[in-house]
């Protein structure tokens, strides 16, 4: 390499500072979110279709746009190579169960004025994914997150008394996404976002073929019958759904956990905010102090993650050798008979 060459190297590196990188990731990251808390707009523009149809399309045509991401990156050798490491073959096939069970929850309950409902469901996410972590991975908890676990359970508990029933649809909605999250988490960086996206739409694509086709030929689906403009809704369904977890990726490359953490919650609150403003449904008083109590768990989460760097810096300066520690072993290395040349 010429000194030209390494000197054009050290400058390109030097300016995508530390700075700049979190800052990409973090548009990134808010863009990822912001759409997630958008998408029951979407589904608002083809709600003339049933769940399952928009299910069995957003599979399909994710696995489409998956395929061109794939030729356009060049990318099939890391899924390739992927398709043959049977653990995680195994657990994005259990993955992909855990996420159309998600997708078909949220469908419906979007379509049948249960968003408020929904928005809870991933307003909770963080309280079972912590759950999850105690019971499988055998992780401690710090006192904030035992007193935000507390007001999570009241909240179930005074929302379960304001809906009159037990509010299901959040509660599958959290725990299959929890589920999903842990069973992602074990397959670690073996898949990235696009490979894992593929292996999981691909999984699903046979029974999501099958469902597309019953209602074809049993005149109930509208992706055909409805005309071209539905069509290329449910087509950009791929789309929708592939673009939001590249951008999540990525964001998750760039950003610590904790801030990454902290940006999850813009998803439910604009998914709150669609479900009140623009799908007009109800929050009496005591759905609303259920809300209220979901809100403090996540608050006493988001000040726990922040300051989760810190008790990081404390840990690390705890067992690492003070600087007079340093130079005293130093000298006597140097001042040892082994040390001398010759």
């Amino acid at each position: 390499m010429t000194p030209t060459s390494t000197t054009k190297s050290a400058s390109k590196a030097a300016r995508v500072s530390p700075t700049s990188e979190r800052n990409t990731g973090l548009i990134q990251g808010l863009t990822a979110y912001g759409l997630w808390g958008l998408l029951p707009l979407y589904f608002l523009t083809i709600s003339i279709s049933s769940p399952q149809e928009i299910v069995a399309n957003r599979i399909v045509w994710s696995l489409v746009f998956c395929a061109i991401l794939l030729t356009l990156t060049k990318k099939w050798g890391e899924l390739m190579v992927l398709g043959r490491n049977k653990q995680a073959m195994i657990r994005l096939s259990i993955a992909s169960v855990l996420i159309a069970v998600n997708w078909l929850t949220y469908t419906f309950a979007v379509l049948n004025g249960h968003a408020v409902e929904a928005s809870l469901g991933y307003f909770i996410n963080p309280l079972v994914s912590t759950a999850l972590g105690v019971i499988f991975l055998k992780e401690k908890l710090r006192m904030t997150q035992w007193i935000a676990m507390g007001f999570g359970l009241a909240a179930v508990l005074t929302l379960t008394f304001a809906y009159g029933t037990v509010p299901y649809i959040a509660l599958i909605l959290a725990f299959s996404f929890g589920f999903y999250g842990f069973v992602k988490n074990r397959v670690g960086r073996t898949a990235t976002a696009l490979t894992s996206l593929s292996v999981e739409t691909a999984v699903l694509s046979v029974p999501a073929l099958g469902v597309m086709a019953w209602l074809i030929a049993s005149n109930q689906d509208t992706v055909v019958s409805a005309g071209p403009s539905h069509f290329w809704l449910m087509a950009a369904s791929g789309v929708i759904t592939a673009v939001p977890l590249l951008l999540f990726g990525a964001a998750a490359r760039r950003l610590p956990l904790t801030t990454l953490g902290t940006l999850q919650f813009l998803a439910p609150i604009l998914q709150f905010i669609v479900a009140l403003t623009i799908f007009n449904e109800p929050m009496p008083p005591e759905r609303l102090v259920g809300f209220c109590l979901v809100w403090v768990a996540v608050l006493l989460l988001c000040l726990d993650m922040a300051r989760q760097p810190r008790r990081d810096r404390l840990a690390l300066a705890a067992v690492a050798p003070a600087p007079e520690q340093v130079q005293a072993s130093a000298a006597t290395a140097s001042a040892s008979p082994s040390s001398a040349k010759g």
